[in-house]
Order: structure tokens, then sequence, then C-alpha cells
């Protein structure tokens, strides 16, 4: 036997198979011959089935029928229900057998076959409990797994119980016809393959499923079925993302997905999201001299990050504690090649717009802090004997930061990065790169040396001129704000910043920073229109 485990047998291995039919007749009737029999098979200690079948036809129909693998067979009063007892099972070779299944289907139709083919249907399970200590499921596996799966028409249900996921999952059928004034993205919406639609108490993905899920812009449209899941506990790696919501249709006639709504809660942010992921040209988003595909796949994002607690964000995602508090937003566009799930830092691509109020650098290892370390500017005092030591060694205290972002292959750029607190105004300008994890920075450090001196320069940076301009137009202008100001140059790595104080006359000219070349971003797909969980607008 070359089934699936456990029913696999090599040809020199002896297996016990006893078959039994027992006619039943009919005492409700004259007739002398039996209407319907039951059926049983015993395959070793591995499998029984038995089914009650009506045999007064030309060919013999199953009324109601059982298996067991592991188990022992029971009749249900309905239906056929299997129930399986497994310690491993390899769903992907059992669904190949029954797609085989299906396709000798298929070529029977017509013929003499036919009737028996569509006959044999009948002793498929229409309900199946499953218990398991492993599933695999193509590259990926479930432990401890307890599930039932049921079948109503054509609609599959599984209630499912696992160490990484628990829930709630369906397969709706397609609509079988759609209205001829339906538009193109209604009928993407009603899917030609169906829609999964799921309702998950947690779920958690392992870091590798960032890239597996890249093949599904491979797969035909037609054989790939509509999202609708909700997850109440959702967990990518060791990182607690909280609850998703996601609705995403896989685009008839295009390999594209259209992210219709996508939302992230936790109690200390809300992250919503709308675009698409799509095979593009690679054109002038693949990287100088290296060696691209005539596409790439493209994921493009209008998104809106709400901040409850973004200091308790950051260390929800792993990064420790670097801030404390911090409530606001950010904002914008981006995006980038490759997988939904892991961003691509080389091909990022975008604007972000920053604002948050009320929040505390802590003190941490730049290295640690990564592009946090560099906004905390905890390495001015290590270099420079000023008094900022109390303002930014120990965590500098925000009233708000302000300012925008342009990205542009894995750079970001800003002309008009503002921070204020009590004691300070820091104004920034420069780039970092993300994937390199450098800087080239320009900081200018205005402290609170009387009621309204930072704030006010704080609140005179024009965003469009950049801080070259501002320097030389509104700070230089005024001699007390411009002998207590210092700038600072800010290059090197990350995890090593080199700090270079600037000696600059009133007259010396300041040169801003050249602006960054942004590529536009992919344009945003119109949003669909609103529909019902099967996608019926």
């Amino acid at each position: 036997s070359e089934l699936p485990l456990p029913l696999r047998k090599a040809a020199e291995a002896p297996l016990p198979l006893r078959f039994q039919v027992a006619a039943l007749a009919d005492s409700t009737t004259t007739v002398t011959h039996a209407v319907r029999d039951v059926i049983r098979l015993d395959l070793g200690n591995l499998l029984q089935a038995q089914y009650a079948r009506d045999v007064s036809g030309a060919v013999p129909r199953v009324l109601r029928g059982g298996i067991g693998v592991m188990e022992p067979a029971q009749l249900p009063t309905a239906g056929v229900a299997a129930t399986l007892n497994l310690a491993s099972v390899n769903l992907s070779e059992w669904r190949r057998l029954l797609d085989g299944l299906g396709t000798v289907s298929s070529a029977a139709a017509g013929s003499e076959a036919s009737a028996a083919t569509s006959a044999s249907a009948g002793y498929l399970p229409t309900t199946i409990g499953l218990r398991a200590r492993e599933v695999q499921i193509g590259s990926r596996r479930l432990n401890q797994v307890v599930a039932k799966v049921a079948q109503e028409g054509a609609l599959w249900r599984v209630n499912l119980e696992s160490e990484q996921a628990s829930g709630t999952i369906e397969y709706r059928p397609p609509r079988t016809a759609v209205n001829s004034s339906t538009t193109t993205g209604e009928a993407g919406a009603a899917g030609s393959a169906g829609r999964i639609y799921a309702r998950l108490t947690r779920l958690s993905l392992p870091k590798e499923d960032a890239s597996d899920v890249e093949t599904l812009l491979d797969q035909p449209t037609q054989s790939v079925p509509a999202l609708d899941i909700v997850v109440e506990d959702l967990v990518l790696g060791d990182k607690r993302l909280g609850r998703l919501e996601l609705d995403a249709v896989n685009r008839a006639g295009a390999r594209e997905w259209l992210l219709t709504r996508l939302a992230l809660t936790t109690p200390d942010a809300r992250l919503t999201a709308s675009g698409n992921w799509a095979a593009v040209p690679a054109g002038a988003n693949a990287l100088a001299g290296a060696a691209t595909p005539a596409t790439v796949r493209r994921v493009a994002l209008n998104f809106k990050l709400e901040l409850i607690n973004g200091g308790a964000l950051i260390e929800r995602l792993g990064f420790g504690k670097l801030v404390k508090g911090g409530k606001g937003g950010l904002s914008g566009q981006i995006s980038w090649d490759g997988s939904p799930l892991a961003m691509d830092y080389p091909s990022l691509t975008g604007q972000i717009n920053l604002s948050v109020a009320a929040g505390q650098f802590l003190k941490a290892d730049p290295g640690v802090g990564r592009l946090l370390g560099v906004l905390s500017l905890q390495a001015l005092p290590r270099r420079f004997v000023l008094d900022f030591r109390d303002v930014f060694q120990q965590g500098f205290a925000f009233d708000d930061i302000s300012g925008d972002l342009q990205i542009a292959k894995g750079v970001a750029q800003t002309n008009n990065l503002r921070m204020r607190g009590v004691q300070a105004a820091v104004l920034m300008e420069g780039k970092a790169d993300i994937e390199q994890e450098t800087q080239d920075l320009r900081v200018i450090v205005v402290p609170e040396i009387d009621a309204g001196t930072a704030s006010l320069a704080y609140a005179a940076i024009n965003p469009a001129i950049g801080l070259g301009a501002f320097l030389a137009q509104t700070l230089f202008s005024k001699p007390l704000i411009a002998a207590s100001t210092r700038e600072f140059r800010i290059t090197g790595s990350w995890a090593e910043p080199k700090v270079d104080k600037v000696e600059r006359s009133f007259t010396d000219a300041v040169p801003n920073i050249p602006a960054p070349s942004v590529a536009p971003a992919p344009p945003m797909p119109a949003a669909l229109p609103a529909s019902d969980s099967e996608g019926k607008p």
C-alpha cells in the first residue's frame, strides 16, 4: 500500500484483512430478497469501517457509516463519521490522494463508470474527529491537535484546538452566479475559489512563515480563496501582536492581492491599513547592479498607527525598555519588495508623518536602542562637557516630537524633525540607512535658558526650508538664543555613533542637506464595496 501513513505497508509486511457483508431483510414488505445490508472492514488494528446501505437499486447507496483509524468505528444516526487517533498525520499527502480521486471522478463522468464513481463518494466521511500529537500541513506543524471537521453541503467547517491555534475555520464555496452589473472588484470579492472564514482565539506563526507566504502569488488565482480572518491573540515568532482583523481577496485575472482591511489592536496601539500586494515590473525598484527578475512581488500600504503607550509597544515588539509613555501616532504610505510579513529594508520606499507627545527616552545602550538610540541623543554628554548631562544622559523627557520622513531604497531622510522638552528643544535633519544602521545627521540643541527660549526655536522652524535656512534666518538673528545653541554632526553606525561639535559663527553659511529622491509608491487600489462575510456586496 502506497497510501499515506498510517496505512502505508511494505509488500513483505503481513497485515490481516477481514471483510464482511451481512444482508438485512426488510420486515415491512413481502419481498423475499434483502433491500439493506451492513458491510464491515477490519485492517489489522489500523482501520475499521462499517456502513449500512440501501441495496434495492442498481447501485448500493450508503445510508450511514463509521470509520475508525486506530479507533473502533461507530455508526452515527446519519451521515458518515470518521474518528482518527494518530501520533502523526500529513494532511498534504492525504489532500493529494483525495485530489487524485477527484480527477478520477471527473474522468469517469459521462461513462458507464460515472454512476459507480458518484456512488463511491457516499463512503467518504462527512464529519471527521481527529486527535493527533502532530499534524503536518505543508511545511507547518501543529502539536497536540484536537479537531472536528464537518461538511454541510459545499461548506466545510473545522473546530480546532492545538498548541499553535484555536478556533473555527470555514471554507465557504464561491457564489455560482454574479450579477451582470457586478464590477470587477466585486467579482473579485466573490472569489472564484471561495472564501476562508476564520474566527480564532489564538494563532501562533513561526517566523519562517514570513517567507513562505510569498508563494501565494505564484498560485493560480482560481485556486486561492479570499480571506476573512479575525484572530484575538496573534503571535508572530516571539512577538505578541494582539488582535488581528484581515480581509483580503485574490483579484481575478491578476497576480494581485487586494488588502481591503488590516487592523492590529493591542492595549498599547492600533494599526489600520489597506493596500495591495502584487507582482509588478522590477523597473526602478530594482537595486543598481543587482540581478533581478522581470517582476517582483511588491507590498504597498496606506497605514495609520495610533499610539496609546509607545514605550509599551516598543517593549512588546521585543526591543526592550527604550521609551516611557508616548501618545500620538504615525501615518503615511510605504512599499517594499517581498513578503507582507517581512519588511525588506533595501527596497523600502515611502513617506511617514510622525507626531508623538508626552514621553521620555530611557537610559539605554544605543546599540540596543538602534535608531531610537540616535533620537535619544545619549551619545552627546559622553563626548562633550556641556550642560546637557541632565537633559539627555538620564533620558530626555519630551512634550512632543513631530516631523516628516521620506524613505528611498531603505534610506530615511528628514529636514524638519523636532523634539521639545521642558529643558531644551532639539531640531534635527539628515539621513539614516535602515539596512546598514548608519546615519549622517545635523542636530541643533537649544536649551531653555529663560521662559520660551527653546519653545521659540521649536516653533520657528519652517518644515519647508530645513535647518540651514532656519539657523541663518531665524536663530542667529537672536543673540541670546544663538549664544546658548549647540550644533552637532552625528555620523557612523547606530551602535557606535561619532559625534562632532560644529563650530560656526553667526555669519557662516549653513548648507542644507539635499532632499532625498523618493521613487513614487505603486498606486493604491480603490477600496472595494462593503461586503458580508461571504464577500457579497
